[in-house]
């Protein structure tokens, strides 16, 4: 016998715990997931746990997993609501309060020091989801740039701010 044999003959006598699951696979197509290892269990862990049900896995030239989260589904009018997490939410509501406000006023009031982070975690993803809008949209790098909400991202945040999302 070697190492390696002794090694997993050690595990096995330790049995199942934390760092260690044992699998039977009797059908193939059942146990997909679990072939894909533990980061896809885990998705499927947390697909379930944010979308209600197990996630749609769909198989083909690339494999995907759809994740339908019920906040994020179609709004009243058919439309689909763009998702908003804190940050955004607090964006929104920032403008909302204030009117069009610029890179350096939006760092203060939120008390950030790095404008990478203001750009990645708060403004593109409200830029993306049409929430906000440039107020110079031609000189996207003015130094005079200002952020405003859009009507879609009023009717949002009314929506969330109503709703108790």
């Amino acid at each position: 016998m070697n190492v390696n044999e002794r090694k997993l003959l050690d595990l096995i006598s330790k049995g199942e715990g934390i760092d260690l699951e044992f699998k039977t696979c009797h059908n193939r197509e059942i146990h997909r997931a679990d072939e894909l290892g533990s980061g896809m269990r885990k998705l499927i862990r947390y697909g379930k746990a944010y979308g209600g049900a197990d996630p749609e896995m769909i198989e083909g030239d690339i494999f995907q997993i759809v994740v339908k989260v019920p906040e994020f589904g179609p709004a009243s009018d058919g439309s689909v609501t763009p998702p908003v997490n804190k940050y955004i939410r607090r964006l929104l509501e920032l403008l909302e309060r204030r009117g069009a406000l610029g890179n350096a006023d939006i760092r203060v009031a939120f008390e950030l020091k790095d404008r990478r982070r203001l750009r990645e975690t708060y403004i593109k993803p409200a830029l993306a989801s049409g929430l906000i809008e440039m107020t110079i949209p031609e000189k996207p790098n003015s130094r005079l740039q200002k952020y405003r909400l859009t009507e879609k991202g009023r009717q949002v945040l009314t929506r969330i701010q109503g709703g108790g999302e």
